[in-house]
């Protein structure tokens, strides 16, 4: 399995030929696309869904209904192209993949819910698992976590609990783009301070950058 990290949210799964891109949003360069087999979309705010880049593949798309609602008022010529997952239904878009949970973290508590659905995906012996902007468990145990560092919806031990909580071995930072460098430094320092005493490996890649 090659994992590479792509613009705040987006990452690029490759495994026995077959290539899946994950929430390629607003910070996403178009190249996180190329060759892709499957896109999936965790929810529909424009840092994990730019229908831009749905039009720039060909690529089926696989997502949850609400998105596949937003697709087809945004980019009713990718509409054909879209496969609506429920959460919990486990489907193939070239990589085996399950939809995971139903809602978005919450932003504030007089603020409406999105919907939103992470995705684990197996890659043979190892598997991933991208959880959108929601702080649920994948229901199993799963080798990489892309963990959530920065939102406004969140805070640092949120961020430090989710990945103790998921107990991967190995985990990588995504949606990163909220902070400025000098906090992610912060937010770096207070991931290394806890996850390695219980054994579990933190990372955080640049654009275009594999695991």
């Amino acid at each position: 399995m090659r994992i590479t990290k792509f613009g705040h949210a987006c990452v690029r799964i490759e495994h026995a030929g077959r290539t899946v891109v994950l929430d390629p949003g607003m910070f996403t360069d178009a190249e996180a696309l190329d060759g892709a087999d499957a896109v999936l979309i965790t929810h529909e705010h424009p840092d994990h869904y730019l229908a831009e880049h749905l039009r720039g593949t060909d690529a089926p798309v696989f997502t949850i209904a609400d998105v596949a609602a937003r697709i087809r008022e945004d980019a009713p010529d990718v509409a054909e192209r879209v496969t609506v997952v429920s959460p919990g239904e486990s489907f193939d878009p070239g990589i085996p993949a399950r939809a995971v949970g139903e809602l978005h973290a919450v932003i504030h508590p007089e603020f409406p819910r999105f919907h939103n659905s992470g995705y684990v995906l197996t890659c043979g012996e190892e598997s991933l698992y991208h959880p959108g902007d929601a702080l649920t468990g994948p229901g199993q145990a799963v080798d990489v976590l892309c963990v959530p560092v920065s939102a406004p919806w969140m805070r640092a031990s949120e961020a430090i609990e989710f990945a103790r909580a998921v107990k991967a071995p190995r985990n990588l930072a995504i949606h990163d783009r909220v902070y400025s460098e000098a906090g992610l430094r912060i937010i770096d320092q207070h991931m290394e301070a806890f996850l390695p005493k219980e054994g579990l490996a933190y990372v955080r890649r640049d654009d275009g950058q594999d695991l």
